[in-house]
């Protein structure tokens, strides 16, 4: 699906393919020391980020209104040639390649295949993408919604049970999302019913769970919550732990 490189948490970076926690903090911190990446050509200037890396993990960063259209695409930079080749024999840019479904048209992929190199299944891949940059490859998608009712802050009670998605986990607990506008942390402590070293190993962003409200802060904007089974099953249910 792709992470924006310019946005994305260290925990998003992390599950990359070539990347890790260790390369998603560099990234952090060269982004944080140098501000935004204005290509995925710039990555390459990340500590410890080898060609190797690069190649893996390349096709997955996208880089919105950067210098290369091509970068918000899932486009290998290995294969920005290719492209660039078919907007030179049309007399036009990447950009109306991008923009323009009738040049695109006048493409004949057959031109580009380069033996073992480059096949018709890479070259009908780069065109798919060209005419949908950026595209979610998901077929399919379960529905998500909120608690009905609760909306900000100010509608949390102690011991309601929500729904919410995942947003950040840290060495403390785990952020989520119960569409209250502020993100509700599950101390290390709550997110099982036993004792949970690294909670990095329990739970992983964008995982949808239960929660129980305990403790709503509105002057701080803070709330405290628990996925503890014992808390968050209703009376007379049990649930089973995920691991």
């Amino acid at each position: 699906v792709g992470a924006e490189v310019n946005t994305a948490s260290e925990q998003l970076l992390s599950y990359v393919s070539g990347l890790g926690q260790q390369l998603a903090s560099n990234i952090m911190a060269y982004r944080n020391e140098h501000g935004p990446f204005s290509s995925r050509k710039e990555l390459k200037e990340v500590p410890r980020l080898g060609p190797k890396a690069f190649e893996q993990a390349a096709g997955f960063l996208r880089i919105r209104n950067g210098k290369n259209p091509l970068d918000t695409s899932a486009v290998h930079p290995e294969s920005y040639p290719i492209v660039e080749a078919m907007a030179r024999d049309l007399n036009s840019s990447v950009k109306d390649l991008l923009n323009d479904e009738t040049l695109r048209g006048q493409i004949d992929p057959s031109r580009y295949v380069a033996g073992d190199k480059v096949g018709m299944p890479t070259l009908m891949d780069i065109l798919a993408e060209l005419a949908r940059p950026g595209r979610d490859p998901r077929e399919q998608f379960e529905s998500f919604s909120f608690a009905k009712g609760v909306e900000t802050i100010d509608d949390l009670r102690p011991g309601m049970r929500l729904p919410g998605v995942v947003t950040n986990v840290t060495a403390f607990g785990a952020f989520v999302d119960i569409g209250v506008h502020h993100d509700g942390l599950v101390h290390v402590s709550q997110l099982a019913d036993r004792f949970v070293k690294d909670p990095h190993r329990l739970v992983k962003v964008n995982q949808r769970v239960m929660v129980m409200v305990l403790d709503v802060d509105r002057e701080r904007k803070r709330i405290s919550l628990s996925m503890r089974d014992k808390a968050v099953q209703p009376e007379g249910e049990t649930g089973t732990e995920t691991t």
